[in-house]
């Protein structure tokens, strides 16, 4: 088990507003679900994945949310406190520059047609020309609400002479406009710097990366480009909201599961906590809010083809935007 402090400043502070009880409880349950080792059934979880979303931290503090693909397989756990990622970044994501030896990275194990997820925080070891290790600080399980059910298939693709097509802006183009609008699914990436090399750093703190889930449409795109996204009942660890709070700054991730194109945004964040706006959407415990800072849009990318979805159960008690 992990030593307290399980949760930083940031997410006892969320815990705390919705309620001394909501924080007793985590306080309680955190250092028995979230571990210093992965248990055996994670690790054997991510070693049969074809893919796997990361979260990193650029050299001027943006986190990005990026995904590593490869036939199942590519991922070894060589013991209870590593992983071994045979893979390079995909060409056009931010984690070819983010990738480097001592980086904070936060990585999401995600299986939607089964509905599993674990997630697992550390640090990049030993980048090298085949791939690269992470040295685990937490591991710890998700729920399986609000994943929509879709089975990846890894397609090994040659890729074009040209180099990808990438789209780069400081707003949102039309294309990605139409990508957000038409999302069931996101990534966020959120980072939180601790007090330098303090306990808290190395254990509550580094990098996150999380999964969102609605019904399609649940991200609001506005007229400026900001993004509204209703943040629903979850496991109460606050992780993303937890870093928000002290660092606004995320990235997020949106995939095109037809055609593989991936869009990359990089936002700062304000949350709503309550009133008539989180009223108006069923479901919605508060809004998180992000204002555009930049985009990058890379066609064709992802080298993995999806089956039909089928939206999450736990969706049906949820609204859409008027």
């Amino acid at each position: 088990m992990i030593a307290a402090p399980t949760f930083h400043v940031g997410e006892r502070a969320v815990q705390a507003r919705v309620s001394p009880a909501v924080r007793a409880r985590m306080e309680e349950i955190g250092p028995r679900v979230i571990r210093d080792f992965m248990p055996d059934q994670h690790r054997e979880f991510f070693e049969q994945l074809p893919f796997v979303v990361a979260g990193t931290v650029d050299a001027g503090g943006q986190p990005w949310a990026s995904i590593l693909a490869q036939p199942p397989g590519f991922i070894h756990s060589p013991d209870a406190r590593h992983l071994l990622l045979r893979a390079q970044p995909l060409a056009g994501d931010p984690l070819q520059g983010t990738l480097v030896d001592g980086a904070a990275i936060g990585l999401l194990g995600i299986e939607p047609h089964t509905r599993r997820r674990n997630r697992m925080n550390g640090i990049v070891r030993g980048v090298n020309g085949s791939g690269f290790a992470v040295e685990l600080s937490q591991s710890f399980g998700n729920c399986p609400k609000y994943i929509q059910a879709r089975e990846p298939l890894y397609v090994d693709r040659p890729a074009p002479a040209a180099g990808p097509v990438v789209h780069e802006s400081a707003h949102l183009s039309d294309a990605a406009r139409r990508m957000i609008e038409q999302a069931d699914t996101l990534f966020i990436a959120t980072a939180y710097a601790g007090d330098g090399d303090g306990e808290e750093a190395g254990r509550a703190g580094g990098v996150d990366v999380s999964h969102r889930g609605g019904k399609p449409g649940f991200v609001r795109v506005e007229a400026d480009g900001t993004l509204t996204v209703p943040d629903f009942v979850g496991n109460y660890f606050f992780n993303t909201l937890g870093n928000l709070v002290v660092n606004p700054r995320a990235g997020l991730l949106f995939v095109d599961f037809d055609n593989g194109d991936l869009l990359y945004v990089a936002v700062t964040a304000d949350i709503i906590w309550d009133g008539p706006e989180v009223d108006s959407f069923a479901g919605a415990q508060r809004l998180m809010r992000f204002k555009v800072q930049s985009m990058r849009l890379v066609e064709s990318s992802l080298p993995l083809r999806w089956g039909d979805a089928e939206l999450s159960p736990v969706l049906d008690a949820t609204g859409a935007w008027s």
